[in-house]
């Protein structure tokens, strides 16, 4: 997990666990403790905020985590990072969530593992009045200070619309969708198809779901290459899929453009080498920037909106520099600049 310099990653046992901090150790799962340098004039006692992503192991909540510590250096706030010890385990999540509200954090930034089942680790935080900021994929109820997160219907929609472009709007496609229950992987199968009909020269042959994996996108991907002889154009609703899209048009010989979604730094090489042609910039880092941004206003009662929608770019290899580089050298977006877009 790429994190800041001038992070401090605690062990997980409690009795390791010593800074001057209202914080306990969380319990359950793995917490990534920040200790960040005062920005501005010096407070008696920094704000904390708790921020909860999915899991580990994702790029994509890598690079949250990464921006909204980034924020809270700039902001002179601490940041404390709750993740499951198992991968999207909502339980585990409800768990770290009891442990937060006993820790009193000043705020939380939460992704809920699963936006349908977090109904409870939502109604516990209201019930605690600690000001909630919602980022990354929406909550269906509760309060919550403010939401920031990216349009996947838009984001997928520009990301087709690039590749047809690409195609001259002719020819062939099929599309490797996510999940069939996760609500980004629903609305970006709904932009993948949108762009479809506004290209009435572009024929969709078949779509299937590759569960947002490296390697099931390959297995669907030689599938659709035994099954169509022309195959122009593929969309994969996350940059894993279109990896494996690209393994397995190089074990089968075949060529064919291929874009994906989340500009995370595993595909950049594939964007410099033309065999992903581009990503949709689902810009976590830049989620993460703008949520700790939204969590401190809320508590110093500054001005901020109450949602944040980043606006859909596509990025590929004439764009791709800022996002190809470790998340320590990254620079934090203001709200002011991102609600100017």
């Amino acid at each position: 997990m790429d994190l800041p310099d001038s992070s401090t990653c605690v062990p997980h046992r409690r009795a390791q666990f010593a800074r001057e901090s209202k914080l306990r150790r969380p319990l359950g799962g793995a917490a990534l403790v920040l200790a960040l340098a005062a920005f501005g004039p010096p407070r008696a006692a920094a704000e904390t905020v708790a921020v909860f992503t999915k899991n580990q192991n994702s790029p994509i909540f890598a690079a949250l985590r990464a921006g909204a510590a980034s924020a809270a250096k700039n902001l002179g706030v601490q940041v404390v990072h709750y993740v499951p010890s198992t991968p999207d385990n909502v339980a585990e999540q409800n768990k770290l969530v009891d442990d937060a509200i006993k820790d009193k954090p000043d705020a939380i930034v939460f992704v809920p593992v699963d936006f349908s089942k977090a109904a409870a680790a939502v109604a516990k935080i209201n019930a605690a009045q600690i000001p909630l900021v919602n980022v990354n994929e929406r909550l269906d109820g509760g309060t919550v200070a403010g939401y920031v997160g990216t349009d996947d219907v838009a984001l997928a929609k520009a990301t087709g619309g690039y590749l047809i472009k690409a195609m001259n709007r002719k020819g062939n496609v099929v599309i490797l969708d996510g999940p069939d229950s996760n609500l980004t992987a629903q609305g970006r199968a709904q932009g993948f198809r949108d762009a479809i009909k506004d290209a009435p020269d572009i024929k969709l042959l078949a779509g299937k779901s590759a569960n947002y994996g490296r390697s099931q996108g390959q297995q669907v991907t030689a599938g659709f290459l035994r099954s169509y002889p022309q195959l122009d154009g593929i969309l994969a609703a996350n940059d894993p899929m279109a990896i494996g899209a690209v393994d397995a048009l190089k074990a089968a010989g075949r060529k064919s453009l291929v874009v994906g979604i989340n500009a995370s730094r595993e595909v950049m090489d594939l964007l410099k080498s033309g065999d992903v042609i581009g990503s949709g910039d689902y810009d976590t880092f830049e989620q993460g920037c703008i949520a700790v941004e939204l969590a401190v206003r809320t508590l110093r009662k500054a001005a901020a909106p109450h949602e944040v929608m980043l606006k859909p770019a596509v990025i590929d290899k004439t764009n791709d520099a800022p996002f190809d580089q470790p998340y320590e050298k990254r620079q934090c977006p203001t709200l002011a600049s991102v609600v100017g877009q």
